[in-house]
């Protein structure tokens, strides 16, 4: 592949969406790819943008046909990333970031080999209580459960290859900078960029 894929995973509350958000926004190289869902499309989400919203029949027909790289049933909808579309923009030298949680991580670490899995952790669990509670639209038993969720996501921390601690917005947002460019150096794929200068250097 010319283009590295990212897994990326943190739990809620890490601001893991945010950073990711303006990660890509400042590298036109980045991609973060769209999952298919069977939930409804909500106010203001866009088809192709969000999600690529199907019926669940299609999605079942494409889970019997392989055609997911990682897929999970939450509640009653389906989520799952195709992976034709990712290996293509691989293929074409795209980055790709998968914004998903430690089981679809698993998943594609199965299928892609070559995968590079990066895991956004908060400071403290007083900090990501906090960060929980700021919506001010959820009860102290919901905020509770979160945080059960988000412990057993954290405890998955081991199975990754990079740790970014969100503390600082901006110190977090140049760490994961720094993971995406320091792959891009990597000699594998600077010898098939500069083919050219390195035909000239060693003529």
């Amino acid at each position: 592949m010319k283009g590295t894929l990212f897994i990326v995973s943190a739990p809620s509350g890490a601001g893991k969406t945010s950073l990711l958000k303006e990660l890509v926004t400042a590298d036109s190289l980045l991609n973060i790819s769209v999952s298919h869902t069977t939930r409804a499309k909500r106010p203001g989400e866009e088809d192709g943008r969000d999600y690529h919203f199907i019926e669940q029949a299609d999605f079942l027909r494409m889970i019997g046909e392989g055609a997911f790289m990682e897929h999970a049933q939450v509640f009653d909808n389906y989520y799952g990333t195709a992976e034709a579309v990712v290996r293509e923009r691989l293929e074409a030298g795209q980055d790709m970031v998968l914004e998903i949680d430690w089981q679809g991580a698993r998943q594609v670490r199965n299928r892609m080999l070559g995968a590079v899995s990066i895991f956004i952790l908060p400071p403290s669990p007083q900090a990501l209580h906090e960060r929980l509670s700021a919506r001010g639209q959820d009860s102290e038993e919901v905020i509770a459960r979160r945080m059960r969720d988000a412990k057993n996501e954290m405890s998955h921390y081991a199975e990754y290859d990079y740790l970014v601690i969100n503390d600082d917005f901006s110190t977090a947002l140049k760490e994961l900078d720094a993971i995406v460019r320091s792959l891009r150096l990597r000699q594998l794929i600077q010898a098939e960029r500069l083919q050219p200068q390195l035909s000239a250097l060693l003529a």
